[in-house]
């Protein structure tokens, strides 16, 4: 295996460090505690892992976190007046409403509800708009880690050849803004893309989000280039016995790490980004919200 390991979990340590080094500098200098309130409505399991997650990994940075945990039945009108009181409230500064939302709530109307300066998610059409003109935004969470993954890894993004493959709204096409922003020549691939492969073996960045499992194999990787890897898939693993499963990403690790400079895992890579990159976006907003200097390394 010749491709670096991108060890994703540690440096998104990193990041939660350097948030709770000025979650403490805010509240000592200037009595400012960020404040994150996270809204699940209905009982899905996976949903309310990540919420667990999130109120604890805020918790240890000094954070305040406020967790409301709403029945699946669940009105839009109900949901909107709370969406509309955490807008209100000052000790607030970053409200995420945990997605996939019951059918029978409109999840766009819910998003644009949030005050954009509070819309920690970045998914607020304010924001998106302001990302995709180059002006100040609250970036998604996931793009935003696969950033800084990349930074770290070789520094100036400028005159590179980036391919993305996916065009959600929730990566895809922030990921692409951010790139472009970085002086990275971008092209979105996608499933109707001509020779997808041709595309893939251009690029000195590849970044796969597409929700396929191992989709990418190691052929249409170009020889040192830096792979992350955004999918979460879990498939069947009977070797491991009856009815087990394990996760991979969309790319096919083993044979992509024979051939690439540096790759991230799955799982370990591009996943503890997320939650790392939602707790800097609330410190960003705190001090947006206070008139303060953003702090650095944390924004895109």
């Amino acid at each position: 295996m010749s491709a670096e390991i991108i060890d994703g979990k540690a440096f998104a340590a990193t990041i939660r460090g350097k948030v709770a080094e000025q979650v403490r500098h805010l509240q000592d200098g200037h009595g400012v505690t960020p404040g994150l309130a996270v809204v699940l409505v209905g009982e899905d399991p996976a949903s309310q892992v990540y919420v667990r997650n999130k109120g604890q990994q805020t918790e240890e940075a000094g954070m305040a976190s406020f967790e409301h945990r709403l029945p699946a039945d669940t009105s839009e009108k109900d949901l909107l007046a709370l969406i509309a009181r955490l807008n209100a409230a000052p000790a607030v500064h970053g409200i995420l409403v945990q997605l996939p939302l019951p059918d029978h709530i409109d999840s766009a109307k819910v998003i644009n509800a949030i005050d954009p300066a509070k819309d920690v998610d970045g998914f607020h059409i304010s924001n998106v708009g302001l990302l995709a003109t180059g002006q100040k935004a609250l970036v998604p969470c996931t793009p935003l880690g696969c950033l800084m993954l990349l930074r770290d890894r070789l520094g100036s993004l400028a005159g590179m050849d980036a391919v993305v493959v996916g065009r959600s709204n929730i990566v895809g096409k922030p990921m692409a803004q951010l790139l472009l922003r970085d002086s990275a020549t971008v092209t979105i691939a996608h499933s109707r893309t001509r020779d997808l492969a041709e595309t893939c073996r251009r690029a000195d960045i590849l970044v796969a989000a597409v929700g396929r499992p191992e989709m990418i194999p190691g052929d249409w990787v170009k020889p040192g280039a830096t792979v992350i890897d955004v999918g979460i898939n879990r498939i069947p693993a009977p070797e491991r016995g009856e009815g087990k499963s394990r996760l991979v990403g969309d790319v096919h690790f083993d044979s992509a790490a024979q051939v690439a400079g540096a790759i991230t895992p799955v799982p370990g890579g591009v996943g503890p980004m997320t939650i790392a990159c939602l707790l800097a976006n609330t410190v960003t907003a705190c001090c947006r919200a206070h008139g303060l200097a953003e702090p650095e390394g944390l924004t895109a």
